[in-house]
C-alpha cells in the first residue's frame, strides 16, 4: 500500500495491464510525504511514477517512510549467477532523490549502507512496552540466533538467552536448535522471543520447541516484519506460542494469536 500525505494512492490499470494513476498535488506546496507498506513489487513502479510526478509539479522535498526494505534478504551474492537485488533496488530508491528515507529495524546493515539519506527507527520502544506488559519478574528474553542477540541485547537491560541454529546445508532448512542460556534458568520461566523478520516461522517453531523441552512456561514472540506466510507454517498450528506481536510493516492478514502494532 502506498499513501501520499496519509491518503491511500489508488493504483489502477489500463486494459493492457500498465499502471493508471491520478494524483492532484497542488495542495502539497514544497513538501510531500509518501508511506510505502510493501505488498507487491508492482508498487515500486507506482512509487517511481508518483515521485517523479511530485517533482515535476514543483514539490522539491519528498520524504519516504518505508518501514520494511524490500529485497533486504538478498543482501549479498555468492555465485556469479546471483542477482544482487538489494543493491539494484537501492539504486532505484536513490535515483528518486528523497529528502529522507525512514525505515524500521532494517534486516541487514548492508541496506543501511546502500540507501542514501536513511533514517533508522529501532523497535526498542515497541519491544519495551511489550516487555513491560508481560514482565512479572519471571520473564526471560530469547534471541533465536547470535545475529539477533547482537542486534537487540544492547537495547535492554534484561536477562536473556540465545539460540544456535542447526542447519542442513544442502537445502538451508533448520534441523533443530540448541540454547546458550548465558547462565539463566530456562525452566519455569516465561519467554519473549525477539527477532526482526519471519516468513513461515520455522526458526521460532524450533526455538519454542527447544525452550519447552527445557521447561519454559508461556512463550511469546515479537517480530518487526512478519510476512503473511507465517499462517502457512507449523508455528501457529502448534500450541507452542501464546501470542505473536508484529508491526504493520508487512502483515496484512488476521489471526487470533497475532497482535499488529502500527509504526
Amino acid at each position: 500500500m502506498i499513501k501520499l500525505n496519509n491518503k491511500v494512492v489508488n493504483i489502477n490499470k489500463f486494459p493492457d495491464g500498465t499502471i493508471l494513476m491520478k494524483e492532484e498535488v497542488s495542495e502539497y506546496a514544497e513538501k510531500a510525504y509518501i508511506t510505502w507498506n510493501f505488498e507487491s513489487n508492482e508498487e515500486l513502479v507506482a512509487l517511481i511514477y508518483l515521485t517523479h510526478h511530485l517533482h515535476n509539479n514543483g514539490i522539491k522535498k519528498v520524504y519516504l517512510f518505508m518501514p520494511y526494505i524490500p529485497n533486504a534478504r538478498q543482501d549479498r551474492v555468492k555465485n556469479p549467477e546471483d542477482v544482487f537485488t538489494l543493491k539494484y533496488f537501492a539504486w532505484v530508491i536513490n535515483s528518486l532523490e528523497f529528502e529522507e528515507v525512514t525505515v524500521v529495524d532494517p534486516h541487514s546493515s548492508v541496506s543501511e549502507a546502500l540507501i542514501n539519506n536513511i533514517n533508522i527507527i529501532t523497535p526498542q520502544s515497541i519491544i519495551q512496552r511489550i516487555y513491560n506488559g508481560l514482565s512479572d519478574g519471571n520473564l526471560l528474553l530469547f534471541y533465536p540466533d547470535e545475529g539477533a542477540m547482537k542486534r537487540y541485547s544492547s537495547m535492554f537491560q534484561a536477562p536473556y538467552a540465545f539460540g544456535i541454529k542447526e542447519r542442513n546445508w544442502s537445502d538451508g532448512k533448520i534441523k533443530g536448535l540448541s540454547v546458550c542460556d548465558c547462565g539463566q534458568t530456562i525452566k519455569g520461566k516465561n519467554i519473549l522471543i525477539i527477532d526482526d523478520i519471519s516468513s513461515r516461522g520455522g526458526t521460532f517453531y524450533h526455538s519454542a520447541k527447544k525452550l519447552k523441552e527445557l521447561g519454559a512456561e508461556k512463550i511469546f514472540l515479537y517480530i518487526t516484519h512478519c510476512e503473511n506466510t507465517i499462517l502457512e507454517g507449523e508455528l501457529l498450528s502448534s500450541d507452542l506460542i501464546e501470542k505473536i506481536y508484529t508491526t504493520n510493516s508487512l502483515f496484512t492478514a488476521k489471526h487470533e494469536k497475532i497482535e499488529v502494532i502500527e509504526v
